[in-house]
């Protein structure tokens, strides 16, 4: 069955077997996980695809993935929590499903800005983030600048301020040339994420893998992912700095909410000391470590981490 968009470009089916247009993406069994419709919010221009799933009138989940992942990250809580949430998760400029345009300035603040312009768009309120790798950056920039129309936080494996350190294997891909031909190239990056970011025996399986990587199946399908990767500041002269300075220096503020932090301890990237210093702003938060889980922590730890979630929620719904 072909994928179909209504005549008013309100909804995208994308289905089992179908497709989505203006693509060539790989099918495969990856599909089966992720059988949802997806909506498009057109951003200057391009689209922007997000998946909206369980009751419009119920408080939304607001995922947000980070780099190289898309909404697909999240198609185990997507499901799990549409039953009694409604469901959405973005695919960010560049990632996943939505457009990725050669001209797009692929940085935060843009990120954010496009972020803020789907919780308008939608109408969100009582809002719950959850966030993922750069997503928290991503997540947390509009939840500070959308405040009031959020309630409560769950991140896991992720960061809110200038980097303290960046590893060698990610400021090997930022090198001139030899970082872009492999990451937009070669696809080293997405591609290593499927063994490197798991701490599962052999990698992830080989259809979450595939459907991991799907969406970024050409050089042009991959310019976010090196972006992304391009965008980490290192010193307080890049732009990006000053934004995720900003983002850490209004944490504070969110420290009476409703936080959850899951971790996963054998990450190598965002590592135990970026929980610690987000519990310094959050003193109360709820952390839940989960020691043999790596940076793909909801691939490593599925239903430990369904049940955190779902009780949290529950447990703060008031």
């Amino acid at each position: 069955m072909p994928a179909q968009v209504s005549d008013n470009s309100e909804s995208l089916y994308f289905v089992a077997g179908g497709g989505y247009p203006d693509s060539k993406l790989k099918l495969g069994r990856w599909q089966e996980s992720y059988p949802f419709a997806l909506r498009p919010l057109i951003v200057g221009g391009h689209r922007i695809n997000y998946v909206d799933e369980g009751d419009s009138a119920a408080d939304p989940v607001l995922m947000v993935h980070g780099n190289p992942t898309w909404s697909f990250y999240w198609r185990r809580l997507i499901s799990q929590l549409s039953d009694t949430h409604r469901a959405i998760a973005i695919d960010h400029l560049g990632c996943g499903l939505s457009d990725k345009p050669a001209d797009h300035d692929y940085c935060l603040q843009n990120h954010i800005d496009n972020l803020c312009q789907l919780i308008d768009h939608l109408d969100l309120h009582n809002v719950t983030l959850m966030a993922h790798d750069w997503g928290g950056s991503i997540g947390l920039g509009a939840l500070l600048a959308r405040k009031d129309r959020f309630k409560r936080i769950v991140l896991s494996n992720t960061a809110a301020f200038p980097p303290p350190y960046i590893p060698l294997r990610i400021r090997a891909c930022r090198w001139p040339v030899l970082g872009k031909l492999g990451v937009q190239g070669l696809n080293m990056f997405a591609r290593a994420a499927v063994t490197m970011a798991t701490e599962r025996s052999g990698g992830l399986p080989s259809d979450v893998a595939e459907g991991l990587l799907a969406p970024y199946d050409s050089w042009e399908h991959r310019i976010a992912i090196y972006r992304f990767v391009k965008d980490i500041p290192t010193n307080p002269s890049h732009r990006t700095w000053s934004v995720l300075e900003n983002i850490e220096g209004r944490l504070a503020e969110l420290a009476d909410w409703p936080i959850l932090m899951m971790w996963g301890m054998k990450d190598w990237c965002f590592r135990p000391d970026c929980l610690t210093r987000l519990q310094q702003f959050w003193p109360n938060a709820e952390v839940h470590k989960i020691e043999d889980a790596g940076h793909y922590v909801i691939e490593d730890a599925a239903q430990q981490v369904g049940k955190t979630v779902a009780e949290f929620l529950q447990r703060t719904s008031s």
